[in-house]
């Protein structure tokens, strides 16, 4: 690969980061990069795993560093869902190329839906729920978002904070902040499942955490009550092409 190849790679990064961060959907944009840059499925999805890790050390230090934290909860999710995580590794790592990049493309069609009408937004101030019933209905459906996330991670982020938000009431701050706690968990174990199969490229998973590093430390510290409107229509442009190519090329 030649220097403009790493630097597309870190600069989709950047914006994947910030977006995984502030909201979820990033790895629509760097999995599918991957494997149009000529990675198969199984491996781009085990390289990009190393970039979604490296990004969350430093989202979690953005949010701990401005004070947002919520555990011992925050802990309870991430041990459900990092269960479940390795097992949709597994399940990930043996599935065919072809029927993965299908798979790829409905669900990139499906977050579309959920960003353009945008259900999970919130209105006026957040009222949390934090009873114990639904602390633990939250930490059950954790096992089935790991589950996912394991599998394919992309777009990950609407359904973590779909639970937290309209089961416990979390502001997004909060729902953030532990949204890239139980993902750096979860992808932590489940990273080396790919990594038993030999399903990482190394060069390009640091070069691609470079910039996801990045683009979450930067996120982590912008504030969560900014408009997310551009974000929402950068990521239906961008995902609705990559779906595209994915289903017919």
């Amino acid at each position: 690969m030649e220097i403009l190849d790493y630097l597309l790679v870190v600069a989709v990064g950047i914006i994947a980061g910030f977006i995984n961060t502030v909201a979820g959907g990033g790895s629509l944009l760097t999995l599918p990069v991957l494997i149009f840059m000529g990675l198969p499925p199984a491996l781009a999805n085990g390289t990009n795993r190393v970039g979604v890790l490296l990004q969350n050390v430093f989202a979690v230090s953005g949010f701990k560093s401005k004070g947002v934290s919520v555990f011992p909860y925050a802990i309870y999710l991430a041990i459900t869902a990092l269960v479940g995580a390795v097992i949709g590794a597994k399940l990930a790592v043996d599935i065919k190329g072809e029927l993965f990049n299908r798979i790829l493309a409905v669900v990139m069609v499906l977050v579309l839906i959920i960003t353009i009408f945008n259900p999970l937004k919130k209105k006026g101030d957040a009222v949390e729920m934090m009873t114990p019933k639904r602390k633990a209905l939250s930490i059950f459906l954790y096992f089935f978002v790991g589950l996912y996330g394991g599998f394919i991670q992309a777009g990950i982020g609407f359904i973590m904070i779909a639970v937290l938000t309209s089961i416990n009431g979390l502001s997004m701050a909060k729902t953030n902040s532990i949204k890239v706690f139980v993902v750096l968990v979860y992808t932590f174990f489940a990273i080396i499942v790919f990594v038993m199969e030999d399903k990482v490229n190394w060069t390009l998973g640091l070069t691609l955490a470079l910039g996801t590093s990045t683009g979450g430390w930067i996120a982590s510290r912008w504030s969560a009550d900014k408009d997310d409107k551009l974000i929402r229509i950068f990521l239906v442009v961008a995902v609705s092409a990559m779906a595209i190519k994915l289903w017919f090329f």
